[in-house]
Formats: structure tokens, sequence, C-alpha cells
């Protein structure tokens, strides 16, 4: 029997439905969507119904309304509203996803209300939160989809761009009249990942500032009240600590991204540079394009499967990311000190809370798996601890004001090798005439801004 008659349906008896796009690059596509055979088949984003052992029929009018969709004209790389749906497939099927009550919506407007006194006392950055809001999963994957999409797309972009350049001829060949359609399914795929992706972070994240960016509307204080629950079991503290803790790390990165109005901005451009360094290694996949043989085109879709067209991360994106995490360090390194200030007497949990959620936000937070998840890029501040030191050596040695101060330019910012040396950072400097050169120095950048 040819190979051919090998990928035709049988009459043995087994009426296991064929995969109609077996042999091709598209089965690798669709096995994201749960198709019969595949390994990915009953996927959490549940676009294809399968019974328990994945052999169910298909559902082909849905499976080409989905096709459809993912075809048609949209916006940018990525189509904001697959990721969207997928993110809330993701989350309905994840469990249940309870609205908050309103004993819990007049808990966190008590925390964000106490937080905001407290904080006062330990920063003079002015409050920057407007209202207080308790949030479903369901309700952080729809205020958050829109940064998301903002972040996401300069890498997508470069990532399917890349590609599209890097296919060598001999899959080019191969693929036939499929090849214009390869860089469309990139995107349907990375925007298929990503709300995948969301949809798995919005069970971890415990607000909206949780991983070190501000993901929500401005000025909206919020927090997840379900995983509050989950994060506070086996702490052994009270339900109450572990919020008004959380709400107190929510409310100071509200007044820090408030008062740097620019440091979104930063953040946001660092990712974008990741994104814009993608390249793809064409030797490498030379190298593998020679071992195919046309005859079997079952291997270029298991080439594609395994990662042929991962890219590499190069010295222009490895910068971008160094970049990238030395900034976050700062972010979360100044809202660590700050809270640790505003409940020094106040709240004796606080110590065991803030080693909780220093690990938990040098190791990688919730985040890490994301964004690592579709290109490598993780958000972590590695030097988490460095920058709280510092952060601390310029209160002592300066005050807090001083150290609020160099949040107002990003030029004036602490960079890496101040990491290293903490107290040296830290030491006040003044020239013979008794004047602060720090002073100077913002006052000529700020001058030159303007």
């Amino acid at each position: 029997m040819s190979d051919h008659d090998a990928d035709r349906p049988d009459d043995s008896g087994d009426d296991t439905p064929q995969n109609p796009f077996a042999g091709t690059p598209f089965e690798a596509l669709f096995s994201q969507f749960g198709m019969p055979g595949q390994s990915g088949a009953a996927g959490p984003s549940g676009f294809l119904p399968n019974g328990p052992s994945g052999g169910a029929a298909p559902d082909l009018n849905a499976l080409m309304a989905q096709v459809q969709r993912m075809f048609q004209p949209h916006d940018g790389t990525v189509d904001a509203s697959v990721t969207l749906e997928v993110a809330r497939h993701t989350t309905a099927g994840a469990g249940p996803d309870p609205s908050p009550t309103a004993a819990e919506q007049a808990a966190v407007a008590d925390a964000v209300q106490l937080a905001e006194m407290w904080l006062d006392h330990a920063t003079e950055l002015p409050r920057g939160a407007t209202t207080a809001a308790p949030w479903s999963r369901a309700e952080w994957i729809e205020h958050t989809a829109d940064t998301w999409h903002t972040l996401a797309e300069p890498v997508a972009e470069h990532v399917v761009e890349a590609m599209s350049q890097a296919m060598p001829d001999e899959i080019k060949a191969m693929a036939g009249p499929l090849i214009g359609m390869l860089s469309q399914a990139g995107s349907a795929m990375f925007a298929q990942q990503l709300g995948r992706g969301l949809g798995e972070l919005a069970g971890e994240v415990l607000s909206s500032t949780d991983i070190g960016l501000p993901l929500g509307p401005t000025g909206v204080a919020a927090v997840l009240p379900a995983n509050l629950a989950a994060f506070g079991d086996g702490l052994e503290l009270r339900t109450s600590d572990v919020l008004l803790y959380v709400v107190l790390r929510e409310c100071a990165h509200h007044r820090l991204f408030a008062a740097a109005p620019w440091l979104k901005g930063a953040l946001v451009t660092a990712v974008e540079e990741y994104g814009r360094g993608t390249r793809i290694d064409l030797e490498a996949i030379e190298r593998r394009a020679a071992e195919f043989d046309p005859s079997r085109p079952q291997e270029i879709v298991d080439a594609l499967q395994n990662g042929l067209f991962d890219p590499e991360p190069t010295p222009d994106q490895q910068q971008a990311l160094a970049r990238l995490e030395h900034l976050l360090a700062l972010v979360e390194g100044w809202v660590d000190e700050v809270v640790t200030q505003a409940t020094h007497d106040r709240m004796p949990a606080a110590v065991a809370l803030a080693e909780t959620m220093r690990r938990r936000r040098a190791s990688g937070g919730p985040a890490e798996q994301t964004f690592a998840s579709l290109v490598g890029l993780q958000l972590r501040p590695r030097r988490l601890r460095d920058a709280v030191n510092l952060w601390a050596a310029v209160r002592d040695r300066q005050g807090a004001e001083a150290r609020d101060r160099f949040w107002q330019h990003p030029d004036v910012l602490p960079g890496p090798a101040d990491l290293d040396d903490p107290l040296g950072f830290a030491e006040p400097r003044s020239t013979e005439d008794g004047a602060d050169p720090f002073d100077d120095e913002l006052r000529r950048l700020l001058d030159d801004d303007a």
C-alpha cells in the first residue's frame, strides 16, 4: 500500500474520524483546536467538543467558523478578539469564578482607605488610586486585555515577520500554495497562545499591578478576592492581613505610576525592543530542511511543532531584557521598601508577607510562564533584593523624599552598577559650594524635556 493510500480513511471497521488536514502544515495549527487524534486534543480553549477519549467527531461547522475567523481582517498582528475569547474559555474551564460579593466590596474599600493612610506616612508621592474594586477572574481579563495586547503586539509582529523571512526555499517548495497563509496562521496561533496564557494567569494574579505593570484602568486599585483566598491558604495568617498587605502594594504601585507617567511607556518600550530583536537561525533551519524527505510531508509538520522556527535570544534581545528586568527590580524594590515603612510597628504579619511576596516575585511570579511560553520573555526582577537594599539605604542616608525624587526622570534612576554598591550610591553628594549635584542634574534634564 502506498503512502498516499495510508493517509486515506479505510473500511476496516475503525470509525475514528480522520483528520482532514493530516500531512499538511495545518495539522499543527488545528491540533490547537482539539482535532481528534492530536496530542493537543481537548485543549483549554474549548473550541471543539471531544469525548472522554478524544474520539468524538469534530464539529466541522464550528471548525470552519473558526478558520474563517482566524483569517478575517483585523488590526495589528494579533487579533485581540480571538485572544479575549480564548482567555474567557480558558478561565471558564478552570472552575468556578464567583462574582465579588457586597461584603468583599466593602472589605476592599476599607482596606484601600487604611492602606492610603499608612502610605501617607511612608512616601510623599500623592495617592494614585481613586477607586477600589474587587474583580472576578473574568473581570481581570476584561480590564487588562487591552494592555496585554499592547505588550504582545510588537513581540508577535517581529516573531511572525521573522518566521516568514527566514523560511528556507526547501520548505516553501514543499508547502506549495499554502505558504501564503502561514503568516496568518502564525498570527492566529500567537493569539490563541496568548489567550490561553491570560486565562491561566487570571487564576493566579492577586491584583491589577501584581506583575509590576499597571495592567488595569488608571486609578483603579483592584484585587481578586478568590485568588487572595487561595494565596492565603497555608500562610497561617488572618485573611484581613493578607488583603491589607496586597492592597498596600497595589496602592503603592498606583502612586508610583501616577507620579512617574513616563514609567509605563519605558516598560512597554523595553518589551517592544525585545520583540524587534527577534531573529531566526537560518543556518539551523537549513540544516534541518536538508534532512527532510519530500515524500513525507509529516516531517515538516513535526518540525514546525517541535520548534523549527523558535527564535533564539539575540544580543539585542538580551540587552532589552536586562533593561526590563532592571526597571522591574527598581519598581518592585521601591514598592517593597515603601510598604515596609508603612507597616512598621503597625502590622506584625507584614514581615512574613513581605518575604513571601519577595520570593514569589524573584522567582518569576505568575507572569513568567505567560511571556516565556510565547517567546521566552520573562518578567522577572532578578535583583529585587538588591533594589530593596538600595532604596532602603537612600532613605536611611538621605530621607524618604530623596528616595522618591529619583522617579522624576529616567536618566537619574540608579543603574545596574549601583545595585552592586547600594551604600555607595546612597551617600549624599555635594560640591565645594554646597550645592547638590543631583538637584542640578535633575533640573537640567527637566528643563531639556520642557
